[in-house]
C-alpha cells in the first residue's frame, strides 16, 4: 500500500466514526428517555376461593362418565352382513 492509501483509509475511518457518533447521540434513545408508565398488577396468591355451591353441585350428573343405553353385542356396527 502506498502512503496515500493509508492516509485515505484513516481519514475515512475517522469521518465514519464521527458521523456514526453524531447519529447515535441524536437518534438513539438515551437512558433518561426510556421511562415508561405501566399499570401495577396485583400479585397472585396461593389461596383459592371455592366456587358457588349453587353452580357447582357435588351431586349433579357427571358429563364425563360413559353412558351406555343398552347392551351392545355388535363390535362392528357399520359392517354390512
Amino acid at each position: 500500500m502506498k502512503q496515500k492509501d493509508i492516509t485515505a483509509i484513516a481519514i475515512s475511518v475517522f469521518v465514519a466514526g464521527m458521523f456514526s457518533y453524531i447519529i447515535c447521540n441524536n437518534f438513539i434513545i438515551t437512558g433518561t428517555q426510556k421511562k415508561e408508565e405501566v399499570e401495577v398488577v396485583t400479585p397472585i396468591t396461593s389461596t383459592f376461593n371455592l366456587p358457588d355451591k349453587a353452580i357447582f353441585n357435588n351431586e349433579a350428573i357427571d358429563p364425563t362418565q360413559l353412558i351406555e343405553i343398552g347392551p351392545n353385542s355388535n363390535s362392528q356396527p357399520f359392517v354390512n352382513k
